[in-house]
C-alpha cells in the first residue's frame, strides 16, 4: 500500500520528468538546510545572550568566574547540544553533495 507521500512523489516524477531520487534527495537537502538554519540562529541567539561564539567560551568563562553558573547552565547544555546538531547536519549535507 503506497503512502500519500510515495504517490505525491510519484506524481511528481512522473510530471517533472525527475527520477524518484533525484526529488528524494533535493527534498531532503532542502530540510536539512532549513533544520541547520534553525539551529544556528538558535546557537546566535544564545550566544547573544551572554557575548560569547561558543559552548566552549561559556566554559571557559565558566572556569575563569566569569560567569556565574546559577541560571545559565540550561543554556550552556543546550548550547553544547545545539553545536553538535549543527556539526552532524552539516556532515550529512555535505554527504549529500
Amino acid at each position: 500500500m503506497a503512502t500519500k507521500t510515495d504517490e505525491i512523489i510519484t506524481t511528481l516524477s512522473k510530471e517533472l520528468q525527475r527520477p524518484r531520487e533525484a526529488i528524494l534527495e533535493e527534498s531532503l537537502q532542502a530540510w536539512l538546510e532549513r533544520q541547520l538554519r534553525e539551529v544556528k540562529a538558535e546557537i546566535l541567539q544564545i550566544a547573544g545572550k551572554y557575548n560569547l561564539s561558543s559552548a566552549e567560551q561559556m566554559e571557559e568563562r565558566y572556569r575563569s568566574g566569569t560567569l556565574d553558573e546559577a541560571g545559565t547552565w540550561q543554556d550552556f547544555q543546550r548550547l553544547d547540544h545545539l553545536e553538535y546538531k549543527r556539526d552532524r547536519l552539516a556532515e550529512l549535507l555535505q554527504e549529500l553533495k
